[in-house]
């Protein structure tokens, strides 16, 4: 247009595109959780916030120790997030065996990882800042939050809204997929119609005759209409966009994204065993121990509160599991790396995967299989 031009690959507009939507579902997660689910309790939350801060700082730390002072110091990133969809996806294989408490557990300190991936990506990893573009974004999340404020129930509005946002935050150098978390978050958690609203409107429905009078200009029908809205709108948006999206994030943009960027070319020249190793450690050593220790010192400092169901063995076997960074790890690669260490990162990404969620699934199918000794009865 004119002088203007902007034009992106098909690969960003997967990486950066698709991937918005999935960091805005996760967003839509963690806010339903805190406001109305399991992490309601803030001592409870803090738990998850806890492992989730251990396993990103201590990863990025050994990272950093054993790779820090060559070509691949800028692959710190890479080792801090951990694959919500991978997790979740174990902890399904060994069924009803594996606590509540710490299906719980893992799945919001996924969350908190993911959020907190996504901000080292949009510090960490994003360009030169682009001050009026970044003062559009600003402004756009303003104009959200005041259609909000103002009632404005068209959902098709706030994904105009959220597209100009993308499209803004695109241009301003900090990573576009910010975009999905913070509209996520600002996303309601509570319905428009409450329950005592809801059951007065069916009841008036429920309290008509039966017989065909709901067509036409009548009151029966004008009845029936308003129970329409209001059984949608007693859902929250926070639910009704997550279970909208939550099938096209998990079986159309994972898949898509996995197979744009987990091909690797193995080539020898090319493959760096430092980053390779630093990568490996950072997953399977670095990230578990981290969740471990956080969550043991959140607990002794009574900053967190551990289930009873919880042990501390089993926390650490699902802690093993954490170490899984396919989808999130891959995407922090490709902002790191040029193509020439790429590999050796990507080699990294796969091997640990593979380590931690096989020895995850090992150490907690072992903890839960164990029966407790039986203790003879004394006479």
């Amino acid at each position: 247009m004119g002088g203007f031009e902007y034009a992106r690959s098909l690969k960003h507009w997967i990486n950066d595109g698709l991937m918005t939507l999935f960091f805005f579902v996760v967003a839509l997660e963690l806010k339903r959780e805190i406001v109305l689910g399991e992490l309601r309790d803030p001592r409870m939350a803090t738990l998850s916030l806890a492992g989730a801060l251990g396993g990103m700082a201590a990863p990025a730390g050994l990272y950093l120790l054993l790779a820090g002072g060559g070509a691949g110091a800028h692959g710190w990133g890479i080792v801090m997030a951990t694959d919500t969809a991978f997790v979740i996806g174990c902890l399904a294989l060994l069924g009803p065996r594996v606590p509540l408490s710490l299906r719980l557990f893992l799945l919001s300190l996924a969350i908190f990882d993911d959020i907190g991936a996504i901000m080292v990506v949009a510090v960490g990893y994003g360009g030169a800042l682009n001050w009026p573009a970044l003062a559009l974004a600003a402004s756009g999340f303003a104009g959200v939050a005041l259609m909000a404020r103002l009632g404005v129930r068209d959902i098709a509005l706030y994904f105009l809204a959220g597209g100009a946002i993308w499209l803004a935050l695109d241009a301003s150098g900090i990573h576009a997929t910010l975009a999905g978390v913070l509209l996520g978050l600002m996303t309601p958690a509570r319905g428009w119609v409450s329950d005592n609203r809801l059951r007065a409107i069916l009841s008036r429905v429920l309290a008509r005759p039966t017989g065909e009078h709901w067509s036409g200009d009548t009151d029966e029908r004008r009845d029936l209409q308003r129970a329409r809205v209001a059984t949608k709108e007693a859902l929250s948006p926070v639910e009704r966009l997550e279970i909208m999206l939550h099938p096209w994030v998990a079986f159309a943009i994972m898949p898509v994204f996995a197979l744009a960027n987990a091909g690797v070319p193995i080539a020898s020249a090319n493959f760096d065993t430092t980053i390779a190793v630093a990568v490996l450690a950072g997953f399977v050593i670095g990230k578990p121990l981290g969740v471990l220790v956080f969550s043991y010192l959140a607990v002794r400092l009574g900053l967190a509160m551990k289930p009873p169901s919880l042990s501390w063995p089993v926390l650490a076997a699902g802690g093993l599991l954490t170490g899984i960074g396919f989808t999130m790890a891959l995407f922090i690669a490709e902002l790191a790396f040029d193509p020439a260490l790429l590999v050796s990162a990507k080699l990294g990404i796969l091997a640990a995967s593979i380590v931690a969620g096989v020895g995850g699934l090992a150490a907690l199918f072992w903890m839960t299989s164990r029966k407790p000794l039986a203790i003879p009865q004394s006479r």
